[in-house]
Order: structure tokens, then sequence, then C-alpha cells
């Protein structure tokens, strides 16, 4: 039977005194309790944990919200530059995400020197975020080929996004793991002596046996769960910092940095931020990590990547004005970032001007007529004392409407600010759309036309005889709603019954599939429709989804427009000219009737409406 003990502390014992020939007897010094090996040096101070672990989460929630913008910056001057932001988004995002899942695994090889490692990464990122938005926009503006470009910005991005964790990780067990390990041996060595020397008796060197090795057992699995429960609170942290970090970025990119920097020069910023961050982070508190070599290297390389992020932010202005030229030609005459946009009008002072939105060609001076002429007139022939024009910020559509001397009313909805009080002012311009706006019959909305036909359709007490749209091509992503059913459906509301209804829908020849795609949607809204078209488009000259030419016009862009007039009821309306016409340079009866032959031999199968949930727009 093992009886219980008691283990008390070590006494020390104190000697008699021994009396030496010649000497006074002198007491002895008392014993001392034997030292274990391991305790005998004083632990190095280590770093605190908690020390650590709050300015690596600042810096986590700094990187990530970084690491976001970067993605934004990606997706949005992709759509920007290559057009249909459903499929960029679908590319930025995916590649990001699997090259981030790469920079996980090559963060491997990087652990045995983390800090220098993420001293690198950051650097790295910073340098490549911060100039992607110069090199993706370089590449179109002097390459005319971006799509290529942004795949690799976005893989090279992922993969340096993806190794950060990884190594902030190992920094902070290292850090966390110095400390506790320093702790536990020297709790091991002090514990080990008290029970070496008690115990008298068969009972009590059993007992005493027992408790030691419970004790050593204890204490190998005491720090073991405390490390997983460390990690597991780290990667929480961690994860957490990183999250919020990302809502800051991602807020920040459209309502700060976009407004007030724009895209080139938030690019840079935003580098210049990620490179101080993580630096500094590497170079201060894991400065005990590096060699002198390390620590010369790293702030050599944050001097270069902040050097290089400066001069570009210097001659960033110089740069957008260079690749404009090589976008739209020496003649560039204005050009503005509006709230939603850019707009550039070129052209020499002599001739007549072209205005781009978002790089797309949005009028072309010298026959814009005959688009303005195809898309107004037809819907004129009949009552249009009141009349609603969906787009048309320049004011060429409105021109055409007000030659009609029974006109009242016209109302103007578009989405820009900017474009109308460019075509207001701008002397160009101005000329070319008869200074529409400064008729007393137009009232100018600035609004979505969804939500203000959504809005209004139940409260307009007249409604409108014509109703024109002049947007832009179906093609393009931001207009696909605008093309819906649901959107015509909103536009039958605010008609009256003998109401036409006139849609720019696209080339007839090029485009098929999206033109006749937007006459089954009229069909299946409840219009009646009559489709034909306008030839006589300049070379080189793309008002679709088409980008800017820039190689002076050899490239060939659509022959056509092609129009649908649409009347409520399934009975198709007659294409003609009201009685009351103006004299029109491009369009009469026998055109007209060619038109609508031209592009009824164009008609392929019938085609599905399309949705707002199920867009169906796009070769």
């Amino acid at each position: 039977m093992i009886e219980p003990t008691v283990t008390m502390p070590p006494t020390r014992v104190r000697q008699p005194p021994v009396r030496r020939r010649g000497r006074p007897l002198r007491p002895s010094r008392p014993s001392r309790p034997p030292r274990s090996r391991r305790s005998s040096r004083p632990p190095r101070s280590p770093r605190s944990a908690d020390g650590v672990r709050f300015p690596v989460l600042a810096v986590v929630f700094v990187c990530a919200a970084c690491g976001l913008v970067y993605e934004l910056e990606l997706v949005a001057l992709a759509s920007y530059l290559i057009g249909d932001s459903v499929t960029q988004a679908s590319v930025v995002l995916s590649v990001m995400v699997f090259a981030m899942g790469v920079g996980s695994l090559l963060a491997k090889r990087l652990r045995c020197r983390a800090a220098v490692g993420f001293g690198m990464v950051e650097a790295g990122l910073a340098l490549i975020g911060g100039c992607s938005a110069l090199a993706l926009y370089a590449a179109f503006a002097w390459l005319g080929e971006s799509r290529y470009v942004v795949v690799a910005f976005s893989l090279a991005i992922g993969v340096l996004i993806g190794a950060e964790i990884p190594l902030l990780m190992s920094l902070i067990q290292r850090a966390g793991g110095a400390g506790t390990g320093s702790g536990s041996r020297a709790g091991a060595g002090a514990g080990s002596a008290p029970a070496s020397g008690t115990g008298s008796g068969s009972g009590v060197g059993v007992g005493a046996g027992v408790g030691v090795g419970a004790a050593k057992r204890a204490r190998r699995q005491a720090p073991a769960a405390a490390e997983q429960d460390d990690a597991a609170g780290t990667v929480a942290d961690l994860f957490a910092a990183d999250y919020v970090g990302a809502l800051v970025g991602g807020l920040a990119f459209p309502f700060l940095l976009l407004p007030w920097l724009g895209q080139l020069t938030g690019a840079l910023v935003t580098g210049a931020v990620n490179v101080i961050a993580g630096g500094g982070l590497v170079l201060w508190v894991f400065r005990r990590d590096l060699t002198s070599r390390s620590r010369a290297l790293l702030i050599a390389v944050n001097m270069s990547v902040l050097a290089v992020l400066a001069t570009a932010t210097v001659l960033v202005d110089d740069f957008e004005e260079a690749a404009r030229r090589a976008v739209y030609g020496e003649q560039v005459r204005v050009a503005v970032h509006t709230e939603l946009q850019e707009v550039v009008v070129t052209g020499g002072r002599e001739g007549p001007p072209d205005l781009f939105l978002d790089g797309r060609l949005r009028v072309a001076g010298q026959d814009e007529y005959r688009y303005h002429e195809a898309l107004v007139h037809p819907a004129m022939n009949g009552p249009h004392v009141r009349v609603l024009i969906v787009g048309g910020g320049d004011g060429l559509a409105a021109r055409e409407v007000l030659r009609y001397p029974g006109v009242s009313s016209v109302t103007v909805v578009e989405l820009d600010p900017g474009v109308v009080r460019l075509a207001r002012t701008d002397p160009a311009l101005a000329t070319l759309n008869a200074q529409a706006f400064r008729d007393a019959r137009v009232r100018v909305v600035y609004a979505d036309a969804f939500n203000w036909l959504r809005g209004t359709a139940d409260r307009v007490q007249e409604r409108y005889d014509v109703v024109i749209s002049d947007l832009p091509d179906p093609g393009i992503t931001p207009s696909t709603k605008l093309y819906s059913q649901e959107f015509h459906g909103l536009v039958a509301r605010v008609l009256t019954p003998s109401g036409r209804f006139a849609v720019h829908a696209g080339s007839v020849t090029d485009r098929a599939h999206t033109y006749w795609t937007v006459d089954a949607t009229l069909r299946a809204a409840g219009f009646g429709t009559r489709p034909y078209s306008a030839s006589g488009r300049a070379p080189g000259f793309a008002a679709g989804p088409d980008r800017a030419d820039r190689t002076g016009g050899t490239e060939q862009g659509p022959g056509d427009w092609g129009f649908l007039l649409a009347v409520p009821g399934a009975r198709p309306p007659a294409l003609g000219l009201a009685p009351d016409a103006p004299r029109l340079r491009s369009l009469g009866p026998d055109t007209l009737a060619a038109a609508a032959r031209r592009a009824e031999r164009a008609r392929g199968p019938e085609l599905p409406p399309s949705t707002l949930v199920h867009p169906r727009y796009g070769d």
C-alpha cells in the first residue's frame, strides 16, 4: 500500500563548526540546493507575443486593404479597356484566387527566413500592384491588346497575396514560441530539484516517483495544448484583420481613391502605403531576425520601390496624356473624367468633333447625321407632341426632334451630367447639336433611366407620343438592363396607345445575334416591331462595344447601324416619314424601304428574350 506523502521543501542543514589548528572556530556556510544545468543561465528576454501580435494585425489590415484595391483596380480598368465587365471580373477573381493558393504553397520555402521573405513579398506586391494600372493602360494604348496583361498581373498579385499569411503565421509563432519555450524550460529545471531530495522509506519513495512522472507528463502536455490554442487564436486574429481590411479597401476604392486620385494615381498611392507598412513591420518589429546583410537588402529594395512609385506619380499626367494621344490621335480637344466615365472630344478647329465615352466612339462628327436621322424620324411619323429621349446626352437626338414644330416638350433622361455639361459648353459640340439644350422645350433629368421609369410610370399625368432609346450598344454590359424585357415593359406603360418606340439595337450584319435578341425582347414585352438599318458608316468608326480605332482608320468597324421601330400590340408598324418631316440628308421613303428589306434578309431563327436575371446579349 502506498502511503500518502507530502513533499516538503528542502531544508538547509547546519554543519557543526570545524576546529582547525591555529585558527579560531568559524561556522560553516549553509549549503545551497543544487541548480539545474538548464536553469543556470538566465533566459534571454524574448519579445512579448502580445507586443508582436498587435503591429502584425495592423499590417495585415493595411495589406488586405491594399490587396483588394489592386484587385478592384484590375477589374475596373479591364472592364473599361476591354469591355464586358462580367467576363473581366470573372477572369480576374478566378485567376487571383487560384494564384493565392499557389502563393501559399510557395511560401513554405520561405519559412526558414520568414522575416526577409515577408519583406521582399510586400515590396514586390507594392511594385507590381502599384504599377499594374499603368502597365495595363500602356499595353492597351500602344499595343492594342491588354487581355493577357490582365491575366499576368492577376496571377502575379495573387501569388504574392497568398504568401502573406503563411509567412506572418511563422513570424508570430516564432516570436510567441521563444517566450513560451524559455519559460517552460526554466520551470522544468526548477521543478525537478525538490522531488529529487525528498522521501525516506519505500512508501515515500514510490509516492515521490509517481508524482514526478505525473508532473513530467503534465509539463509535456500543457505546452502542446497551449500552443494549439495559441495557434488557433492567431489564425482567427489574422483572418479577422484580413477581412476587415478588405472591407475598408473595397469601400475606399469607389468612394475615395477613384473620385480623388483616379485609377492610375490611386494604384500608385496604394502601392506606397503597402511597401511602407510591410517594410516597417519587418525592419522594426522583427529586426532581431535579420542579419546585417538582410537588413541592408530590405532597406535598399524598399527605398527603390518607393522611388519608382514616387517617380511614376509625378509623371502620371504626362503618361496619361501620351497614352491618350496614342489612343485617340493627336487632335484631342477635351478630355475630362466625370464621376462615371472618361469623356474625350477630338477633332480640329475646322472639322466636326468626335465624342468618345470610355474609349468607345459615341459620335462621329462626319457621319453622325445618318445615325440620328434614322433613329428619330421614322418614330415621328404620327403624333409627336410629347417626346421622351432615353440617353442622348450629346443633344443630337434632341436636335432632330426639335426640327418638328408640333413638338411641345422633350424630356431627356441622361445618367451622366458631365456629358450634358460638355454638350452645352463645348463650342464644337454645341454647334453640332444646334444648341439643343438651350431650347425652352427641353428638360433634362439626371437619373438612371430604368429607375426613373420605374418611379414615374404610375405617376405620369400625360403619356409620351414618342420614346427614343439613344443608348450604347446592348453588347456593353452596363447597357444590358436597358435592353431587357422589364425595361421595355416600363416603356410600354408611359406610351400612348398610338405611341412609337425607336430603339438602337446594334449592327444588323456584324452582330446579328444581339440585334435579333433585342427584337425578340421587344416582342416579348408586348410590342410589334419593324426592323431596319442605316448604312454608310465610315471605316474604323465603331459606335458599339468596339474600342477606338488606334491604327489610323485601318481597322474596319461595323458597316451599319441597326434600329427597331416598335408599337404597342402584335402588328408591326408602317415604316415612313411624317408629312411635316424636315428635309433630311440621308433618309427618304425609298431608302427606308430598302433599309427594311436589308434588315429582313438578315433575319435568323427565333431567339429567346433577354431579361434582368438572364441577359442574352453577346455573340
